[in-house]
């Protein structure tokens, strides 16, 4: 068997065939329960860095760095590269495969556990990361409503996701009003699922988010994504009967608040922006603070 494995490593794939011998070599497979799909396209790779826009001075935050491909390019680029890896046997073989880099720190846990202040301190940084699909969502969250904020994130995340994240209003879901309030979404390429090993079921993309300095809108956060969880309650009605039903209302009792508000009543909570979310979130909150 392994003679039949030595001969597939001499795929013209440099980085299969090196993802491949790293696997054998120490006894690894991919964990589907861990979403592990490594990344095997020299040109997808290229194209993250350039996108990250790295310089010497540049602190990384990595997410997932499995076999550490990506992991070795951010170091030569960056100032400092901080890679956390979940898989225990993946993060032992990291620190062996990385020991000449003298600025990367592996560290074994769980990214949804560690604040991200704990890993850069007060320093600036960025988030740089082929991201497990089934942690996409928090893993975005955790960074973007974390106390300390990265500059900017690119993640390799479903195709699907990316175009969600990065709708514009008419497409908005609470997935894109969750990202855009706290920064601009734009996706770079779209990424072949052949560009993996093992290849996963569906394509994927390269999502670049630059964090503004301050949310979009000034208003309280939590009074903001309550009502926008409440208006995409039932996403498919009209905004005044998703929003009472979201709030536990009647709907006679929220049509004074969309009027105030300046929101066509008719009008689906896919078509508002976050300036219009956060009018109709600063009404509301003036209901509630007057009793």
């Amino acid at each position: 068997m392994h003679g039949l494995i030595d001969l597939m490593d001499k795929s013209p794939n440099p980085l299969l065939a090196e993802t491949r011998r790293l696997l054998r070599q120490s006894d690894l497979r991919a964990r589907k329960g861990l979403g592990q799909h490594f990344l095997i396209d020299g040109g997808v790779l290229e194209a993250i860095i350039a996108a990250a826009e790295l310089t010497p001075d540049d602190l990384v935050v990595e997410v997932g760095p499995g076999l550490g491909i990506l992991t070795r390019e951010l170091a030569q680029k960056a100032g400092g590269v901080v890679a956390i890896e979940l898989d225990d046997k993946l993060a032992a073989l990291l620190k062996k495969t990385l020991a000449s880099f003298n600025n990367v720190t592996i560290v074994n846990g769980d990214v949804l556990k560690i604040e991200p202040k704990e890993l850069v301190g007060g320093r600036g940084y960025k988030v740089v990361a082929n991201l497990p699909y089934y942690i996409t969502s928090p893993v975005l969250r955790h960074f973007l409503e974390a106390e300390a904020k990265p500059e900017a994130m690119v993640v390799m995340v479903q195709k699907e996701v990316a175009e969600a994240i990065a709708a514009k209003p008419g497409d908005m879901s609470l997935l894109s009003v969750s990202v855009q309030f706290y920064g601009e979404p734009r996706i770079i390429t779209i990424v072949p699922a052949e560009s993996f090993y093992p290849a996963p079921k569906i394509d994927s993309a390269i999502l670049k988010i630059d964090i503004y300095p301050e949310p979009k809108a000034d208003v309280d956060e939590k009074g903001f994504f309550d009502t926008v969880r409440a208006g995409f309650a039932a996403p498919r009605k009209q905004l005044a009967n998703s929003l009472a039903k979201g709030l536990g209302r009647e709907k006679s009792a929220v049509l004074p608040f969309l009027q105030k508000a300046k929101i066509d009543p008719s009008r689906r909570a896919e078509t508002l922006s976050i300036g219009e979310w956060a009018a109709l979130q600063r009404v509301l909150g003036e209901k509630y603070a007057d009793g």
